[in-house]
């Protein structure tokens, strides 16, 4: 256990360095940049879980699909479902242009949807850090 949660930790201190960064980023205006990474944020928070519960490889990039599983043994997670479905959108569409019917991700992603996804963001890593301080 012991070393379940070591690695967990590494995680979710990887995913809060991310989260500063996304939050240096919609400040400068790059909310498709700072979009994409909360969606890493919430990846590396949800993988840091996966490690606590004793997992020694987690695949995979949906959010959906790796809170699923989490659900199951911690059901306060079910609160981070609607946030999975809103930064799963922001995977592959906010890095490249042909994921867009016209213009560039730096020209489409707007201010409003980088609060928003950082707040969900944020929500991530609290309820992972709060899962591994009680571990």
């Amino acid at each position: 256990m012991k070393r379940a949660r070591a690695e967990a930790a590494r995680w979710l201190a990887q995913a809060e360095s991310d989260l500063g960064f996304a939050t240096l980023g919609a400040r400068e205006g790059y909310y498709a940049q700072a979009c994409f990474m909360a969606q890493q944020v919430a990846e590396k928070a949800l993988r840091a879980l996966h490690y606590l519960g004793g997992a020694r490889l987690v695949v995979g990039h949906s959010l959906l699909e790796l809170l699923d599983p989490l659900t199951m043994r911690h059901s306060a997670l079910e609160a981070l479902r609607e946030g999975a479905r809103q930064l799963d959108q922001y995977y592959v569409p906010t890095r490249y242009p042909n994921s867009l019917p016209g213009g560039t991700p730096a020209e489409v992603f707007t201010k409003a949807q980088a609060e928003q996804a950082l707040a969900w963001a944020r929500r991530f890593v609290e309820e992972a850090r709060s899962l591994i301080v009680a571990a």
